[in-house]
């Protein structure tokens, strides 16, 4: 089943868990392979999943007692394939096999992969901050969490998953411009927060049912963005020509930033 590849943020992940969830919740599994070491031995034959649900960027498919974690970082993804249907990536990137019946879902190239039970879920997703897309959204605890440290970049604080769950690099870059800031600008003189928060929250909320994202509103190539992947060409906004950068890293990767030197101040 093919869809129009994005990077993985948030959106991505709901979209993921709920393709996941459709396939398979209610379903006994028929077969299991997990083709990383630690966890190759693990058998999970004739549980039931129960359900599959996303925390941020983070997949949980929940079968039987048992909880399948994973992570999509940069290239990771899961597939559904049904009827024979061959797998659209190589065999070398698969990283987990779950089989019911004629439905396989595949995990290629995935991050993080680990099998753990249920009851220990915490110990993996505890540490992140109000999740965007989930049914427990809190703004104010993640306006909180944003301004506890005042003088770290907006940029960086957006992508900081302890303070809010599901932003990525193309969030952060948008969220930016959309509220006319340089993703250097610190917390601290960052006007409304709560505005902030409330428009991370309606971008992915309005993106969370579709597999093309915008953050624009237009669906055509080259226009969905306002400055992620953009930088040397002109500002949709006013025509100057988009600067690019990067600024520091976040979980283990250089973070790529695009602004408009007019726009953002």
């Amino acid at each position: 089943m093919g869809y129009v590849a994005n990077m993985p943020e948030g959106d991505t992940v709901y979209r993921t868990a709920r393709q996941q969830h459709d396939a398979l919740a209610g379903r006994v599994l028929t077969g299991t392979d997990f083709r990383v070491p630690r966890f190759a031995t693990v058998d999970l034959t004739g549980e039931t999943v129960r359900e599959v649900v996303s925390r941020g960027k983070h997949l949980l498919h929940r079968i039987g007692e048992w909880t399948v974690h994973s992570h999509l970082k940069m290239e990771g993804a899961w597939r559904v394939f049904r009827g024979g249907e061959r797998w659209t990536r190589p065999t070398h990137q698969v990283r987990a096999v779950l089989t019911a019946d004629a439905t396989q879902c595949v995990g290629f190239e995935l991050g993080i992969l680990e099998v753990l039970p249920t009851s220990e879920e915490e110990r993996v997703v505890g540490h992140l901050g109000p999740d965007l897309l989930g049914p427990d959204w809190d703004a104010a605890e993640a306006v909180r969490r944003l301004t506890v440290d005042p003088e770290v970049p907006v940029f960086t604080a957006l992508l900081d998953q302890r303070n809010l769950a599901g932003i990525g690099n193309v969030y952060a870059n948008e969220l930016c411009f959309v509220r006319g800031m340089l993703p250097t600008r610190p917390m601290g003189e960052v006007d409304d927060v709560p505005a902030l928060v409330s428009l991370a929250h309606r971008m992915l909320m309005a993106n969370r049912g579709r597999w093309t994202r915008t953050t624009t509103g237009d669906l055509r190539p080259g226009r969905r963005s306002w400055v992620y992947g953009r930088s040397g060409q002109p500002c949709l906004r006013c025509g100057t020509r988009l600067e690019g950068g990067e600024l520091g890293r976040v979980e283990g990767q250089e973070r790529v930033v695009s602004w408009c030197p007019v726009c953002q101040r």
